[in-house]
């Protein structure tokens, strides 16, 4: 990958990985095409999974709690006792 992938929104490596599946069910690639583009897909996974991650940090819930105020909970918390 020619960018250092940090500097690439979510959105953007989505795009990117999304055309590299197109390009490697297409089947007209070489083998050393093939795995380059793998492994950039790899990466961009990977960043894709880490900008997830830090949204889903920042997530958060109001939950009114038993004695009617409400407080801010991690979100996911508590998604089992229901």
């Amino acid at each position: 990958m020619s960018e250092n992938g940090l500097n690439l929104s979510f959105e953007e490596a989505l795009k990117k990985l999304e055309e590299i599946v197109k390009k490697l069910e297409g089947g007209n690639l070489t083998l050393e095409d093939t795995l380059s583009l793998f492994q950039e897909g790899i990466q961009l996974s990977r960043i894709c999974t880490e900008k997830l991650n830090e949204a889903s940090g920042k997530i958060s819930i109001l939950a009114k709690d038993i004695d009617g105020t409400f407080s801010e909970k991690p979100f996911g918390e508590g998604k089992n006792d229901r």
